[in-house]
């Protein structure tokens, strides 16, 4: 199961003994601020968790699964894209398959 916004704002109230209302303002000012910052396409670094940035996806042609024969077309867009930083890649990659 995905820990949510809710379990991190519990967790960080439990660690650092502050109040949950509190810890939920900070949270979520912080997660506005990078929401902007990116819809600016300006790039959200934060060392040694990683890069999060917005890259340009080209339009193409795609297929309907639920019938292959009929082509849909896909425009050009925008997308968020997050590269992990060190320290998350090392120990993600410690995981067992």
């Amino acid at each position: 199961m995905a820990m949510t916004k809710r379990d991190l704002v519990v967790r960080i109230a439990r660690q650092t003994g502050l109040k949950q209302r509190d810890v939920m303002t900070v949270v979520q000012k912080a997660l506005d601020i990078v929401t902007d910052e990116l819809a600016r396409e300006r790039g959200v670094e934060f060392r040694n968790f990683g890069v999060f940035e917005v890259a340009g996806r080209k339009a193409r042609v795609g297929r309907n699964p639920r019938s292959p024969s009929q082509s849909v077309k896909i425009p050009k867009r925008k997308v968020v894209k997050f590269k992990p930083g060190k320290v998350m890649r090392e120990r993600v990659m410690k995981l067992k398959a």
